[in-house]
């Protein structure tokens, strides 16, 4: 059985599910490195508008692999170190190629989201939570940091730095109510309906321009890195105008509302 399955259950709809339920989907190599190649199939697959990342059983995703934690591909030769080195950027890849992905990325968090799988969470776009959901940033339980594949970097920006800091530092868990209430994710739904609810926002972004989606995902992102204001409203302007001037997409929206039907956006 694959440790990664790859579906289309809606058009434009890429599902992507972590498989290895008996291990709660823990972050084994053998796991992470199918996974990290069917994101990138992904997001080059032109009929994908959006992706939905979830897990197999009642888990998300618990983190590192401590029993089990699969081969590492490229690394013979090498000295501990480096395979340790080489380990950290192949798991970091997988967060990138998330983030990189042309199409939006849901994360239907359906149980458990421990430590990296807090952190991949966190890398998708857009996040909805089974009613059963629980948040730990694990490393500090471990007699670790709890600062692993970005998570300093994408928690203080999704809840504030206040909380980050707290719940960071104390390594405690946040279930599905609270992730809800402090932003961690936007929507909580009975597990039942949690990739329903991820397909119908699917298919919702994947009505719209692929232009549009594309810029503003990337827009989003930047805004998170901007240095200065005045920065990101220069660019925020000329992906608006890209759009406006190379596409009819404004006047089929405006004609649209006029004939009271979805807008065809041809780009």
């Amino acid at each position: 059985m694959p440790f990664v399955l790859v579906d289309k259950p809606r058009p434009h709809v890429t599902l992507i599910t972590l498989n290895r339920p008996e291990r709660m989907n823990a972050m084994a190599f053998d796991v992470m490195v199918p996974f990290r190649e069917a994101l990138e199939a992904a997001g080059r697959d032109n009929d994908t508008r959006a992706i939905v990342v979830t897990g197999a059983g009642r888990g998300f995703c618990s983190g590192a692999d401590l029993e089990s934690a699969g081969r590492i591909p490229g690394v013979e030769g090498l000295t501990v170190p480096t395979i340790a080195l080489r380990s950290m950027e192949l798991l970091d890849d997988v967060v990138r190629a998330m983030r990189r992905a042309h199409q939006p990325v849901i994360a239907a968090v359906n149980g458990p989201a421990i430590g990296g799988g807090l952190c991949l969470s966190l890398a998708a776009d857009i996040r909805l939570a089974a009613d059963g959901a629980v948040f730990r940033a694990a490393g500090i339980n471990n007699g670790l940091t709890a600062s692993e594949l970005g998570l300093s970097y994408l928690l203080p920006r999704a809840i504030g730095s206040s909380r980050a800091f707290e719940i960071m530092l104390t390594g405690r868990d946040v279930d599905a109510v609270e992730a809800e209430r402090i932003g961690l994710v936007s929507q909580v739904v009975p597990g039942d309906e949690l990739l329903d609810s991820c397909y119908r926002l699917a298919e919702r972004i994947a009505g719209f321009s692929r232009p549009g989606v594309e810029l503003t995902k990337r827009t989003l992102w930047s805004g998170l890195d901007a240095g200065s204001l005045d920065a990101h409203m220069g660019q925020e302007g000329l992906g608006q105008l890209f759009v406006r001037l190379t596409t009819r997409n404004f006047e089929e929206a405006v004609q649209a509302r006029k004939e009271n039907r979805p807008p065809d956006f041809q780009d």
